[in-house]
């Protein structure tokens, strides 16, 4: 169907269109935005959209990638067309992603203390203990509060019915937060007139709730040192990492600018001598922070740092260990999870998924592999996905005898018929495929969901791959209170202003703590 406007014909796709319903109206939600961008006119737009760039590229706003033997920077893919939520829907994915996280977080505390999930049947042995993500150093420890997961980047996706459904749970070191950010930013500064006319829930918070909990997890009663442990500058993530440093006005410190002494205390080197450390919010990998208990040739970790970090004098965030929770295999495990350890039903659905490990769904893949997106269960970043569908004879071959050499690291799913948004490309605006990741925050004193999350989309016409890497971008996402539009905000007149009534965390109960005995797509993002 083709949408006219005053300024576009818009064609919408076969699926879900989260700005214009299958009858060819803006959804409710929307309707005065779209209304207002048709007023604009397409050139208007257009130079909506070369403020947007020229602003990205003015404050560095990058991310990284490898290219041969070169490690290139580029600027951030921002697209000014934003995408909106209606409140009453976040309310439920706010709820339900605070309640797969507190699940995850009993779950992994399980699998390293009591392991009655194993015992109990809710999750096989084998998806456990096979996982390249479960640490046994991690076995018996103590995390503050009894919490491993502080931080979670869950991708959800939204089926050809309206769906949402949480396509994977990102918590080792989960990025793509500081974009939310920047994007809303850049939002504010190239569409000012929305901000006074809209209610848009703020996401300028998540910086100071961040870090209260890092303050909270300090082992001394002094005030805590925190610092961000970057591997260093050739990092996709590290516009992120200098980023969140510079937001939390703490120090960014590579693996060298720590030392482990003999009483199991961290310390940061600095021109005045050393200062111990309290909490590091780590951004390394779980196989790399420490080369003397995990991978020996790591040239990017902290000698020592897993025995200060089980000696209790330091906190990690996330916690080692937490990848257990995050492999694809356990995903499909995740509701019964929910409901062994909470005894809830799940709020928010996953998508089907097979694990070729298991000897039946493995039969059911092979004979279906032309139909199904297979995955490796441990790769993020969209990377060696096989889209059934769209693949040869020749990498379904291929794929295939992987799936036989290696049963475990592979899963498959069915494909799915992803939303869309009206996306500025050339010009033209037309329909792309989107996800969504929020980020949730988790700590002995509760919750908090940043309101709305990073939205990705697809550049390339029928594309389902989001990730920047791959040629994705982005979007600014609004969470609006349908109740409230075309009403002028009272806490955010002009824009930029926080709204102290839309502020409040949530709250999780119970907390969790030490004796309370993780045409589908490329839309992982790399961690």
């Amino acid at each position: 169907m083709v949408v006219e406007t005053a300024w576009t014909s818009y064609t919408l796709g076969t699926g879900y269109d989260e700005i214009v319903g299958s009858d060819g109206a803006p959804r409710a939600v929307a309707e005065a935005l779209w209304q207002h961008l048709a007023a604009l006119g397409p050139d208007a737009l257009a130079d909506r959209q070369r403020a947007a760039d020229e602003e990205i590229r003015t404050i560095g706003v990058t991310f990284r990638t490898s290219e041969g033997d070169a490690s290139v920077d580029h600027p951030w893919p921002f697209d000014v067309i934003p995408r909106i939520v209606d409140s009453a829907e976040w309310t439920r994915l706010r709820q339900g992603l605070v309640q797969r996280l507190r699940a995850l977080n009993l779950f992994i505390d399980d699998v390293y203390h009591a392991q009655r999930c194993i015992q109990e049947g809710a999750v096989p042995a084998d998806v456990i203990v096979g996982s390249p993500n479960f640490r046994p150093e991690c076995v018996g420890v103590n995390p503050p509060g009894g919490v491993w997961a502080h931080i979670c980047g869950s991708d959800l996706v939204r089926g050809e019915d309206g769906t949402f459904y949480v396509l994977e749970d990102n918590l080792r070191v989960p990025s793509g937060v500081s974009y939310l950010l920047e994007n809303r930013m850049v939002t504010k500064h190239v569409f000012p007139e929305l901000f006074r006319s809209y209610s848009i829930e703020p996401v300028d918070p998540y910086v100071g709730r961040l870090g209260e909990l890092l303050s909270s997890l300090t082992p001394g009663l002094r005030e805590p040192t925190i610092v961000v442990l970057t591997p260093g500058i050739h990092n996709p993530a590290y516009f992120e990492h200098a980023f969140l440093a510079q937001q939390l006005g703490v120090e960014l410190v590579e693996g060298g600018d720590l030392v482990v002494l003999d009483d199991d205390t961290v310390h940061m080197r600095t021109v005045g001598g050393l200062e111990q450390v309290d909490v590091i919010y780590r951004r390394i990998d779980d196989v790399f922070l420490d080369p003397s208990a995990l991978r020996r040739d790591s040239l990017v970790g902290v000698p020592g740092l897993i025995r200060a970090w089980r000696a209790g004098t330091v906190a990690l965030v996330n916690a080692p260990g937490t990848g257990v929770a995050d492999d694809k295999a356990v995903y499909a495990f995740v509701p019964e999870i929910i409901r062994f350890f909470l005894g809830e039903e799940p709020i928010l659905p996953n998508v089907p998924t097979w694990r070729c490990g298991d000897p039946d769904d493995r039969r059911f893949v092979l004979a279906n592999l032309d139909a199904l997106v297979v995955k490796p269960a441990n790769e993020s970043g969209g990377y060696g996905i096989v889209i059934g569908p769209a693949a040869s004879p020749a990498a379904l071959a291929l794929v295939a005898q992987r799936i036989e050499q290696h049963p475990p690291n592979w899963v498959a799913q069915p494909m799915l018929s992803l939303s869309t948004m009206p996306t500025l490309c050339d010009g033209v605006v037309s329909p792309r495929h989107v996800d969504l990741r929020p980020f949730t925050l988790f700590g002995p004193d509760g919750a908090y969901v940043a309101p709305g999350g990073l939205t990705r989309v697809a550049r390339k016409e029928g594309s389902l791959i989001v990730n920047s890497s791959q040629g994705g971008g982005s979007k600014d996402t609004w969470i609006v209170d349908r109740a409230l539009m075309g009403q002028k905000p009272t806490a955010m007149s002009e824009p930029g202003e926080p709204s102290s009534a839309l502020e409040a965390p949530i709250t999780s109960s119970p907390m969790i703590g030490a004796d309370d005995a993780p045409a589908l797509d490329a839309t992982q993002i790399g961690q």
